[in-house]
């Protein structure tokens, strides 16, 4: 899943971005709204977490201009402002979910989880579900008949995008939008890489290739292969 974090507090930036990797986001950081405004419009992110107090354009501004050009990426607001009416300015301008600060970087996590999962479909509840496996995005393990299976990296990125998208053929265009930031280079190898690693982990038939078109994961999934 691919982030936009736009926070202009170089410190927490410093603290955010490597405990958002840690735990399987691609993050693309930006200080300045101006710089956010284009990047949020024309790269495909799964979800935005939005500082108010920006330079160049407000938060607020942006966050007004984006869903009046049609955005519906989900975004979570992080502000200093805590006060009823900020927050209601924040919510009427179309933002998903309100973090004020001081702020614990769990509650982070799990306001992200609980908003991506919303925002696909998928069931609030605390562990992701498609088909026989279920997903601890916390520990990053997967269940699937009993067998816990760790996955880090690139393979959990992977398997929780194909898991908030069951049986839905994805392109491998849209699936590495989603599993890169904008800094780095996409070899056309590695997707398939890390496909065949979660097939080695959690069997053969667990992720479909549809040739020409892309990957599918199947919710009716047979058992694991030999």
């Amino acid at each position: 899943m691919r982030l936009l974090l736009v926070e202009d507090n170089i410190a927490l930036a410093d603290e955010l971005t490597p405990l958002l990797r840690q735990s399987g986001y691609a993050v693309d950081w930006r200080t300045d709204g101006r710089d956010a405004d284009l990047l949020a419009l024309t790269e495909p992110f799964d979800a935005i977490v939005l500082d108010l107090g920006l330079p160049g354009t407000d938060g607020l501004t942006l966050l007004q201009r984006w869903r009046s050009q049609g955005l519906s990426t989900p975004v979570l607001v992080l502000t200093a402002r805590d006060s009823w009416a900020d927050r209601i300015d924040g919510l009427r301008a179309g933002a998903d979910d309100y973090l004020g600060k001081p702020f614990h970087p769990d509650e982070l996590l799990l306001r992200l989880q609980a908003l991506l999962r919303r925002s696909h479909g998928a069931s609030p509840a605390p562990l992701l579900r498609a088909g026989n496996l279920e997903l601890d995005e916390a520990r990053q393990v997967v269940r699937r008949e009993g067998e816990e299976i760790a996955l880090t990296g690139a393979p959990f990125r992977l398997l929780r995008y194909f898991m908030l998208n069951p049986d839905r053929i994805i392109s491998r265009g849209e699936l590495e939008d989603h599993l890169y930031d904008g800094e780095r280079e996409r070899d056309s190898n590695v997707l398939e890489v890390h496909v065949n690693h979660l097939r080695r982990r959690l069997g053969k038939a667990i992720i479909e290739t549809r040739r020409g078109q892309g990957y599918r994961l199947p919710l009716g999934q047979p058992g694991p292969s030999p």
